[in-house]
């Protein structure tokens, strides 16, 4: 059976809470602690093999990394916040060599479509593969996650 076309997402990350160089020395994490449910079924739409472009949010406010799902959605239990809650592992691909800053989003015609321009608190959601693909390049990138992937 053929395999089916990777989706595209974007997960979003303190900096100062787990960082794009925190994460490539890691290798792979487990997103976890989503507490917003529209969020929370993003997650569990990700597939094994799926692309993810990691944003820094607050004050870096850019797309700095591309992941990779490497383990559909599991339970992820709070006991400070009971309910129905999952999460999913990721495996570091590529940091970006520039980032791609909100601004720069925001000013790009072909991303005005962009979950993030539209639901800016929102910390996981699909993106394209146009978008995604842009937004690579806007970082510098799309030649070595080609290589990579």
């Amino acid at each position: 059976m053929p395999k089916a076309p990777s989706r595209f997402w974007l997960l979003k990350s303190e900096p100062d809470v787990y960082s794009i160089d925190r994460f490539a020395e890691e290798k792979r994490t487990n997103w976890d602690h989503v507490r917003n449910f529209q969020a929370r079924n993003v997650l569990r739409t990700c597939k094994k093999g799926d692309f993810v472009l990691i944003y820094h949010s607050n004050d870096d406010r850019a797309v700095v990394g591309v992941a990779r799902v490497c383990k559909e959605a599991y339970p992820d239990p709070d006991p400070e916040k009971p309910g129905d809650w999952s999460q999913i592992d990721v495996e570091f691909v590529l940091k970006l060599e520039t980032p791609v800053t909100l601004a720069e989003i925001k000013t790009t015609k072909s991303l005005s479509s962009l979950p993030l321009l539209k639901q800016s608190r929102l910390s996981c959601m699909e993106v394209g593969s146009r978008e995604f693909e842009t937004i690579l390049k806007m970082g510098g990138s799309w030649e070595r996650f080609q290589a990579r992937k």
